[in-house]
């Protein structure tokens, strides 16, 4: 009889929320391979234990399953996150000024200053975005272009130079070019009646090269894994083509360097030929391929161009036009002929009771059963479209738009319609397959905490509660929309999800207790450690230790992730003082916690200096890893 292996790594002394209704309590795992050998209390979990296995006491700390967002835009994030100055998370527009004004100083012609949407302008206490003026004050020379939601983007004059937006540039497709009574533009342009304006205007800036690309992708996983992410459908997007701007990612993959599981959809980028990009990609590609951390998901979030209602809620809500359900079914019929899955982009019922007359048309002549199609975003679908995507056997990706453009759709439809809106507990209550995630990173944050308290709360992020207590989420609730309710999503049922035997060792032991903490303190969270496949891939505070995952310092070395980090890093970083040193220790070019001068680095960096007096403070303590 062949002798049961030792684990690799024991978890013990927890608070175990296991999600498995069958062992929903334990003090500690042990993971071996990957994954889950053995879920309960410590006296039946230590013995277990070999020579050669790793232990670590979490000291009484919550333990959840891994978050594994619905809906990423990762891929395209990755490829752009070291250039983006992010305002993910901060309080004030005056500090959010001073961001922006200390990277204006140290970022290099012919570069782009960019804040590139994750925020809104009512989570500032000022509850305004900056003037043109104020951003010609601060960066005279160098351009700024700042994404707003998708509704508008601000250029300084300096970026209006450098698009070479003129007075004689003519008004483009579905935008508007902002001009002053002269007719020169102004610097500010709306997505009005879609946001074709604002990619095209961003596509225009400098690109990293491969390697920076690399790089910057593993900056923006290593971010997730902190605040607990393990887990992502990656929604493809607009400019990102396949496969040329997948071979990083597939890149790390081959490398064995993704700390985030990976399921990606295909998004075609031709309008007019959308048919084509499907026959072509279901003859090349076969669905599910891949590995456990990187897999092919089907097709979507754009499917047809016809069919995308833009989400901008300053705007009225937009009519597909006639042409709509036949694009979409021949699309549809290549899908399901193929066995692929989908995902569509809908906001309106408008659009979601239009594409189910297609999706029901096709199910007649090409049963649908068994594949995991849905729509995302959903945000005013009636219950008799919720009853009719149950029937067929779809599901709804929910995300927190609501929380970042909640103001805006009060002001237009009124608080009684953004009562429901989503209406995740009723799709709950019908049986539906529904799950949550964020939409990020340009419409909304990639902060999954800020995803939960909207669902637990009912509030914006500016404060504004929009869903009343009967239509909002209890917290176990919640938080099973953010782990096995997503895997049905990816067609992984079973595998991940839940703290449970035979399950993959993704999990994450947050700074404080999900379950116990006042619901205004949910937002704030992060991990102090974050495990992968029994991997540490991130550990802090009394865990930075165990950290298993470090990461070069960010290329390039004006990067705004060297002097900022991620969400809240500055001014208000949540989690405290090891993560003031970890994000000070990171600015100075430190692949890892700086020992020596870690404290000395956060006291620093707690007190805001400048840049000039932070390289001066660092230079005084003979610190050699100054790097800026």
């Amino acid at each position: 009889m062949t002798a049961t292996p030792a684990p690799d790594l024991i978890l013990h002394r927890g608070l175990f929320t296991t999600l498995d209704r069958a062992n929903p309590n334990a003090s500690a795992v042990a993971i071996t391979n990957g994954k889950f050998t053995a879920v309960g209390r410590d006296e039946e979990v230590m013995p277990l234990a070999g020579p050669g296995t790793k232990v670590i006491d979490l000291k009484g700390r919550r333990v959840l399953p891994g978050l594994i967002d619905n809906h990423l835009h990762i891929i395209r994030g990755g490829l752009n996150f070291n250039m983006e100055l992010r305002w993910d998370g901060v309080r004030s527009l005056a500090d959010a000024m001073a961001m922006l004004k200390r990277q204006v100083a140290i970022t290099p012609p012919p570069q782009w200053v960019r804040v590139v949407g994750g925020f809104t302008e009512h989570q500032f206490a000022e509850k305004r975005l900056p003037t043109i003026e104020e951003l010609n004050a601060v960066a005279p020379d160098t351009p700024v272009f700042i994404l707003h939601l998708y509704d508008r983007a601000l250029l300084n004059a300096a970026a209006l130079r450098a698009v070479g937006y003129t007075k004689d540039t003519p008004e483009p497709p579905g935008g508007s070019i902002i001009r002053d009574a002269a007719g020169n533009p102004t610097g500010l342009l709306l997505a009005k009646p879609n946001a074709g304006i604002l990619y095209a205007t961003l596509a225009k800036g400098p690109k990293l090269p491969f390697d920076y690309q690399v790089n910057s992708t593993r900056h923006f996983m290593r971010e997730l894994n902190r605040l607990g992410v393990t887990g992502a459908i990656d929604a493809g997007g607009g400019f990102q083509n396949y496969p040329e701007d997948y071979a990083v990612i597939q890149q790390l993959s081959d490398a064995g360097q993704l700390t985030i599981r990976l399921a990606y959809n295909l998004f075609t980028q031709k309008p007019k030929a959308e048919k084509d990009d499907f026959l072509n990609w279901t003859k090349t590609s076969k669905y599910k391929q891949g590995t456990d951390y990187f897999r092919h998901n089907g097709a979507g979030e754009m499917l047809v161009f016809s069919a995308a209602d833009f989400e901008d809620f300053r705007q009225p809500r937009p009519d597909m036009g006639p042409e709509m359900e036949g694009e979409l079914e021949v699309v549809v019929r290549v899908l399901a002929e193929n066995r692929w899955p989908w995902r569509l982009h809908a906001t309106y019922d408008e659009t979601i009771s239009r594409a189910l007359d297609v999706f029901e048309r096709v199910n007649q002549e090409i049963p649908l059963e068994g594949l995991h199609w849905f729509f995302d975003h959903a945000e005013t679908i009636s219950e008799r479209s919720i009853d009719r995507i149950a029937a067929l056997g779809g599901g709804i990706a929910v995300q927190h738009r609501m929380a970042y453009q909640g103001e805006y759709f009060v002001e237009r439809y009124g608080p009684g319609a953004a009562e429901a809106t989503p209406p995740v507990a009723r799709m709950l209550e019908k049986g539906v397959n529904v799950s949550a995630g964020t939409d990020a990173t340009r419409v909304a944050s990639y902060n999954p905490w800020v995803s939960l308290a909207w669902l637990v709360t009912g509030r914006t992020v500016g404060g504004l509660r929009i869903t009343p207590q009967r239509n909002c989420l209890d917290r176990e609730t919640a938080l099973r929309m953010w782990t096995e309710k997503v895997t049905w999503f990816s067609n992984e049922e079973g595998k991940k999800g839940r703290i449970a035997i035979g399950q993959f060792a993704d999990l994450v032991v947050p700074d404080r207790d999900y379950f116990a903490c006042a619901e205004g303190e949910i937002a704030d969270t992060t991990a102090l450690l974050t495990l992968v496949g029994g991997k540490v891939v991130y550990g802090a505070g009394d865990f930075a230790a165990h950290d298993e995952n470090p990461v070069p310092p960010a290329m390039p070395d004006w990067s705004p992730v060297r002097t900022y980090g991620g969400y809240a890093a500055w001014g208000e970083p949540a989690g405290g003082q090891a993560n003031l040193q970890s994000q000070a220790a990171q600015s100075c070019g430190c692949a890892h916690h700086c020992n020596v001068h870690g404290h000395d680095h956060a006291t620093a960096w707690g007190a805001k200096l400048p840049i000039s007096d932070l390289k001066s403070f660092w230079g005084a303590l003979g610190c050699a890893c100054w790097a800026v």
